[in-house]
């Protein structure tokens, strides 16, 4: 490590003294899940340095709050994690004191790691959602809900609850959807229970920016998964043609 140290210091000079001299023409990228496969070689300097904060961090981590049945990854059109994501965010909308919201929504981007079989433990949540988002239930007029339906088609799918069922092409089109087993009635207003970052439109949900009541839960996301996860102790999840892809010619 020292040598590398030694090496890159040397090299930054002359990296910033020609940087004007190179072009970026290509990069590649590729999500390695970190596991223990990792620790197989663990660094003995590495380990002394984190050894004064290990403690503390697993203080934070380690507490087992419950089960999962199956390994949960994330994914689109559909997946077992984002389909348990998006019935919390039902669950936890009734902290507001509202009947239990008609549909829920996660970003499958919002969702940062899978789901591991077995021992759920406060890291494993807090890896999955780590960031400062939170559950918020928003009002909306059904025409909206549609246009968020069609949001959710362009972008291949989200994570969306068991109230829903949506048929959209490969190319990002929207062929039909159904709440609660009903067609959307642009005239109803439709209760979407979410994260304050869909909310504001981003991860291209814009429709969400059009709803016309917004009630705030206080809950952080992640803190809304550890509750589910404790109250039923043992959590499921299945794939359930929430969103079914139909292939275009």
């Amino acid at each position: 490590m020292l040598r590398i140290r030694s090496l890159l210091f040397l090299l930054l000079p002359f990296v910033a003294l020609h940087a004007q001299d190179y072009k970026v023409r290509s990069f590649c990228w590729e999500r390695v899940e970190v596991t223990s496969q990792l620790d197989a070689t663990p660094s003995a300097e590495a380990a002394a340095i984190v050894a004064p904060y290990k403690a503390s961090v697993d203080s934070i981590m380690a507490p087992v709050l419950g089960m999962s049945r199956v390994a949960m990854p994330k994914g689109r059109p559909e997946s077992l994690l984002g389909n348990w994501a998006a019935d919390v965010m039902v669950e936890a909308g009734t902290a507001t004191g509202l009947a239990p919201a008609d549909m829920g929504l996660f970003n499958v981007g919002g969702l940062r790691n899978n789901m591991p079989e077995g021992i759920v433990r406060r890291g494993d949540i807090i890896l999955i959602s780590p960031f400062e988002n939170y559950v918020v239930v928003l009002e909306m007029k059904g025409s909206d809900l549609l246009e968020l339906m069609n949001d959710i088609a362009a972008v291949g799918g989200e994570a969306v609850s068991s109230s829903v069922r949506m048929e959209i092409t490969s190319d990002g089109k929207l062929l039909s959807c159904t709440v609660d087993g009903k067609e959307i009635d642009p005239h109803r207003t439709y209760m979407v229970a979410t994260i304050d970052y869909l909310a504001e439109g981003n991860d291209k949900m814009f429709a969400l920016k059009n709803a016309v009541k917004r009630h705030e839960t206080g809950l952080l996301a992640r803190e809304a998964m550890m509750e589910s996860v404790l109250k039923h102790r043992i959590i499921d999840s299945k794939i359930e043609g929430r969103i079914t892809v139909r292939q275009t010619p």
